[in-house]
């Protein structure tokens, strides 16, 4: 893409070093000379903000590393300890838990343009490809990370995600024990969590090296998605990509600050303030926000499908979310790259960036919170005024024919003129059959908005005839609602379905609008119209 190089030496010192190790000449080649597409808008700025990202969380991450003491008894103490006593540490906690936050927030960013603007297509799937294996190491880094301070929400949600990795079919338990160092979250995981959390960043920072080859032989995608076919359709990254690039990553750290020094712990969750106790299991166990979706899509199967039982179906589709990214380049079949010439695929792509912005909503949420219901909680309640009670034992052959003893029993009450029966169990073969003849059967009906309303409301009728039924029969209604893990599962199916359906058909069957003459027409070296490619 670049051609031959244009570098020389000026110097003598430098001429020598150019013949041994032209480390220079690549530099210059790389970051100087190097011919960028001259219609790039600032989309393309936030790959100079994920590596000074990057850069950061390993500086931080070192420093912070010298402090942090990777014990079950000391860990939360250390962390502390960093943001208390320690110089600056304070800043550099803070620098490195929003690092976090504003890597995603970039990375994110970064993904959602090559998905607009058709990065992925021939010849780049390489490169689209190194992107993913970046990403889901960066998952990997800030799920270990996330669990180094030792606090409630780090220790819990560890708890989960080890235990939802042993779900994987043959290697899952293995894979499970290996990562915890035994059979439940302890010592030896956190040695293990803290060791790979080191590790990550450096793997992450070779790929990227191997990224930015892949994109220096490809060349870099446009706006238009047309190829450069010249070099007037370019210009050199130094000075006018640098000094793009430069104004946008300092309006990201003039946001980076804010969180920063204004609002550290926004981003946060308050429980992880809280010392892990493995004996106390927060209300609610949730991942730091950029993991939102993908917990969405885990808690969004709460069913078998057929052998598949709902936890290993939840995992396969959360690591079925993040590969599916990996096949992209050969699910769009259109051969248009932009999505700014194709009108139908613009639209759904819109929607779909509104489903990942809904999946991490719902992530964050309780997922029985019901957001729309037909009507009320209801539930009727049957007594008997009046009549006379009686009690009769029942025996069970065994526990597996216990029900169908009790149901014989009710039935056999029922013929000999009970108008009411009721079975107390008082062991696994043994309990009570409780009847009541004669008298008048009566019926009351409460609601509530809420389950918990309605089941106050049961209670409250319950001890207003307490007095005069020795017990009820309480039949309970539940309206047609639809709550947060039914939004999930539409926004899930939604999410596959946009890659696996909607991107295969459109590019077969979507007339695209008319593509551009060229790049920059007034100075193109031919004048002949550029189709896509």
């Amino acid at each position: 893409m670049s051609g031959p190089s244009t570098y020389e030496p000026k110097t003598a010192f430098t001429r020598w070093l150019d013949r041994r190790l032209p480390i220079i000449r690549l530099g210059y080649d790389s970051f100087v000379a190097y011919p960028t597409p001259r219609n790039l808008n600032y989309f393309w700025t936030f790959g100079a903000m994920l590596t000074l990202c990057l850069v950061v969380q390993i500086v931080t991450g070192v420093v912070l590393a010298m402090h942090y003491v990777p014990h079950i008894s000391m860990a939360f103490g250390s962390v502390q300890r960093i943001d208390r006593d320690v110089p600056y540490g304070w800043l550099m906690q803070n620098i490195h838990s929003v690092g976090a936050s504003m890597f995603f927030l970039a990375v994110y960013i970064h993904m959602f343009k090559g998905l607009y603007y058709g990065s992925y297509k021939a010849p780049r799937e390489l490169l689209w490809i190194l992107g993913c294996i970046i990403y889901l190491l960066m998952v990997a880094t800030a799920f270990l990370g996330y669990s180094l301070p030792w606090g409630q929400m780090s220790f819990w949600a560890a708890t989960v995600i080890t235990n939802l990795i042993g779900a994987l079919p043959l290697v899952g338990e293995g894979l499970k024990n290996w990562l915890m160092g035994g059979f439940s979250v302890d010592q030896p995981t956190l040695n293990r969590f803290y060791s790979l959390h080191y590790l990550l960043p450096f793997v992450i920072a070779g790929v990227v090296a191997l990224h930015i080859w892949a994109l220096h032989e490809s060349g870099q995608n446009n706006p238009a998605g047309v190829d450069v076919k010249s070099k007037a359709d370019t210009v050199p990254f130094t000075p006018h990509a640098t000094m793009k690039d430069l104004f946008a990553t300092g309006l990201f750290l003039i946001l980076f600050s804010v969180f920063v020094f204004y609002m550290p712990d926004a981003l946060g969750h308050a429980d992880n303030y809280i010392p892990a106790n493995p004996l106390q299991t927060p209300p609610e166990i949730v991942p730091e926000w950029y993991l939102l979706p993908f917990y969405a899509i885990l808690r969004a199967f709460d069913f078998n499908i057929g052998p598949i039982d709902s936890k290993l179906a939840g995992v396969l589709a959360m690591f079925a979310s993040i590969g599916i990214l990996f096949v992209l380049p050969w699910l769009d079949t259109s051969r248009v790259r932009s999505m700014r010439y194709r009108p139908i695929a613009r639209q759904c792509f819109l929607i779909f960036v509104v489903v990942c912005f809904f999946l991490g909503w719902c992530g964050g949420q309780n997922p029985g919170r019901i957001l729309v219901k037909a009507s009320a909680f209801t539930a009727e309640l049957s007594w008997v005024q009046g009549g006379q009670v009686g009690e009769a034992p029942i025996q069970a052959d065994g526990a597996a024919e216990w029900d169908d003893a009790a149901a014989s029993a009710r039935e056999s009450a029922a013929q000999q003129g009970a108008t009411m029966s009721a079975v107390r169990r008082t062991s696994a073969t043994e309990g009570t059959l409780i009847t009541v003849t004669g008298g008048s059967v009566q019926n009351s009906i409460v609601s509530g908005e809420t389950l918990d309303e309605m089941e106050a409301a049961i209670s409250e009728a319950k001890v207003a005839v307490g007095q005069a039924a020795p017990f009820f029969s309480v039949e309970r209604r539940v309206p047609p609602m639809f709550t947060v893990t039914n939004l999930s599962q539409v926004l899930t199916a939604y999410y596959f379905l946009f890659f696996l359906l909607i991107l295969p058909i459109l590019g077969l069957r979507e007339k695209p609008g008319r593509v551009p003459d060229t790049i920059a027409k007034p100075v193109t070296s031919d004048g002949q119209v550029q189709g896509a490619s």
